[in-house]
Order: C-alpha cells, then sequence, then structure tokens
C-alpha cells in the first residue's frame, strides 16, 4: 500500500468547504475511516456537518467536543463523527467503540492524531489551515490506495 501524492485545494468561505464534504461524502462507503485534521476553527466540524447533511441527516449537529462521539443511525449506513480534541490517552477511545466504528459505518475523526496506533491506515485524511484571509481555508487531501482511486472521480482534484 502507499499513500499518494496529497492534493492541495483553497476552499474560499463555508460554502466552498460544504462543496467539498458533499463530494466527498457521495465517495463514502460503510468501513470508510475519514481523518479531519488541523487547528482550532479550521473548518474540521464545519466539513463534518456537511457531509453528514449530505448523507440525510436533519436535526441539529452538535459539536461531539464533549461527548467525544456522536452517532448517526440513517438508512444508508450509520456515520459515527469522534471529536478526540478532549481524549488524554489512545487507549480511552476503546470505549467510545470506535472499533466497532471502522468496521460498522463510516467514521468521521477530528483531531486523529490523538488514536495514536489506533489510526487506521486506510482511510482518507484532510488537513486544513486558515488561508491568506480569515474565511479562505487550504486543504490537503491525501488518501490511500482506495481512496486515491475514488478521489479521480471528483472535479477539482486533479
Amino acid at each position: 500500500m502507499s499513500m499518494p501524492k496529497p492534493r492541495r485545494l483553497t476552499l474560499d468561505g463555508e460554502q466552498a468547504t460544504a462543496e467539498l464534504a458533499a463530494e466527498i461524502a457521495s465517495l463514502a462507503e460503510d468501513g470508510d475511516v475519514i481523518a479531519l485534521s488541523g487547528e482550532l476553527g479550521t473548518g474540521k466540524t464545519t466539513f463534518a456537518r456537511a457531509f453528514l447533511r449530505e448523507w440525510g441527516v436533519r436535526e441539529e449537529i452538535p459539536s461531539p467536543t464533549f461527548t467525544l462521539v456522536q452517532t448517526y443511525e440513517l438508512e444508508a449506513g450509520t456515520i459515527w463523527h469522534f471529536d478526540l480534541y478532549r481524549l488524554e490517552n489512545p487507549d480511552d477511545a476503546l470505549e467510545l467503540d470506535i472499533e466497532d466504528a471502522f468496521t460498522e459505518g463510516i467514521s468521521l475523526i477530528e483531531w486523529p492524531e490523538r488514536l495514536g496506533a489506533y489510526l487506521p491506515w486506510e482511510r482518507l485524511d484532510l488537513r486544513f489551515a486558515i488561508g491568506e484571509r480569515e474565511d479562505v481555508r487550504r486543504v490537503e487531501i491525501e488518501g490511500t490506495d482506495e481512496w486515491a482511486d475514488r478521489l479521480k472521480e471528483l472535479e477539482g482534484l486533479g
């Protein structure tokens, strides 16, 4: 397995982040792990909320900062939204049923680096950063082989 060269995008405003999330949501399947990294305020939760909306979540989507995980049981499958900012030890993630999430649904993981060795190799990484203006985000997208093949389908990511 290899990691293809990352793709770099500039997202001008929250709408552009939502559009990227919708495109990636259209490619996501059970068992996928989508790792969202970046400093506070760079767009991880905005991306996750737009992804969940694309999958049909209509209720309010709270940030799981304090609960660490929110689970959405949808007709098309289950999505687990993790915010591991407050996770003190990677072993604590096992109490969140994170292993089940990796096999039974789609996992959106904010602060994935807090998982240490528990973070699966086969995943899609999105690394967010603030751009040249407050409303602009830079995102670097990198996926293992399976994701690299799927990402070829996305316009604007070539």
